[in-house]
């Protein structure tokens, strides 16, 4: 099979086939999406470098932000890593088969129903609410249930979170000890914004609440945090998406690496005269003597209907055969068509693989042309394409 057309060489030659998957489907599929664990264990390990002496945790919610909860669990507790966030207890429970000795945090809290499931995966909730806490409070009474939690405090974000009066009146309750109480955490609203007024405001509240939470771990920053200072570190950090190749400093170069690759596969190429239109409205205009490359992803595979080609603007762009490519036209929900005239003729054809994400293109560049960030990108990422992992633990 050409090299160009073999899913197996797309993927990378040392990389395992996936192993739930024969070859005759891999090379049926309509697009391979790629993760680089290794990629992601080196970023983890980079971000640690920069909070020490903070512990660094890892937040791997939403299927590890659209990368594999389970392989990139397994993969960061090999490198080191001892403490994961999740928002739910369905993943807390993947979380724990992957990683059974660490420490699991479940950021959407306590119900007063799911007691035992918390107490069977042991994994502890991030408590926002006095009623909530009360809740856990009853539950480890009635079982007898020496489990944890965190407790959460709103400094700002207005989302989930104790009060600031309401955290100093738990104070009496952690000078008593044994209290269950591991962590002490809040959420930055504007860490990506350097020059955010409430990021000194945040900290300083935080800083408060941390002194009078003797001997309980606190945490503050998230990925964009770690960058603001030490001030922002306190005990433990909690990256997420820049673990996945999002650039947590967005105002500079960004300092980790990318994680994702997709890469989809040519259905037809096919020459239209000047004046004609691709797609649905016709929004596109061919201004020349045209040949597109309609390519297998479209909206329903998270690359979104916002990045189209549209006449007078600068659309996204992919890579086919080694150069950078414009969207043209109307991005449906299966199928994209790509400007491919300046390539040489036969550069590509049906069957050949081009890059969307990846070569160059970042998921931060992707975010741009489809208005909204990388987090989004990355877990709207369609479950269609054949996924394949570098660097399995």
């Amino acid at each position: 099979m050409n090299r160009a057309t073999d899913p197996k060489s797309i993927i990378g030659d040392d990389a395992p086939t996936p192993p739930h998957l024969d070859v005759r489907a891999l090379e049926a599929t309509t697009g391979v999406l790629t993760i680089d664990l290794d990629a992601i264990a080196e970023n983890w390990s980079r971000l640690e470098s920069r909070a020490v002496p903070a512990e660094c945790a890892a937040v791997v919610k939403a299927d590890a932000y659209g990368c594999g909860l389970p392989q990139v669990t397994r993969k960061l507790a090999a490198a080191g890593c001892k403490t994961f966030f999740v928002a739910t207890l369905e993943e807390a429970k993947h979380a724990r088969e992957a990683a059974p000795s660490a420490a699991i945090y479940v950021l959407d809290g306590f119900f007063a129903n799911c007691g035992d499931v918390f107490a069977k995966f042991d994994v502890r909730p991030v408590i926002g609410d006095l009623s909530e806490l009360a809740e856990w409070d009853a539950y480890r009474r009635t079982s007898g249930w020496k489990g944890s939690a965190a407790i959460h405090v709103d400094t700002g974000m207005n989302r989930l979170g104790l009060g600031i009066n309401d955290a100093r009146g738990l104070v009496p309750r952690i000078q008593k000890g044994d209290h269950g109480i591991t962590l002490v955490m809040s959420h930055l609203v504007s860490a990506e914004n350097v020059h955010a007024s409430s990021n000194a405001r945040q900290a300083a509240a935080f800083r408060e609440i941390a002194s009078l939470f003797s001997g309980v771990p606190a945490s503050l920053a998230n990925s964009s945090g770690i960058f603001l200072g030490s001030q922002f570190q306190f005990d433990m950090v909690r990256p997420g998406a820049a673990l996945y190749g999002v650039n947590p400093t967005p105002e500079a170069d960004t300092p980790v690496r990318p994680v994702v690759n997709l890469k989809v596969r040519v259905a037809q190429i096919r020459k239209i005269e000047k004046g004609e239109t691709v797609g649905y409205g016709g929004i596109w205009t061919a201004r020349r003597p045209t040949r597109l490359a309609v390519v297998t992803a479209g909206y329903a595979d998270g690359y979104f209907r916002a990045a189209s080609g549209i006449d007078g603007t600068r659309s996204a762009e992919a890579i086919v055969a080694g150069q950078r490519c414009p969207i043209a036209g109307r991005i449906s929900m299966d199928l994209t068509a790509i400007d491919i005239t300046d390539l040489p003729p036969g550069a590509v054809r049906r069957g050949h693989f081009v890059t969307l994400i990846g070569d160059g293109i970042g998921v931060d560049e992707l975010a741009h042309h489809f208005g909204t960030i990388g987090y989004e990108v990355l877990t709207s990422l369609g479950k269609r394409f054949i996924r394949a992992y570098r660097g399995e633990a």
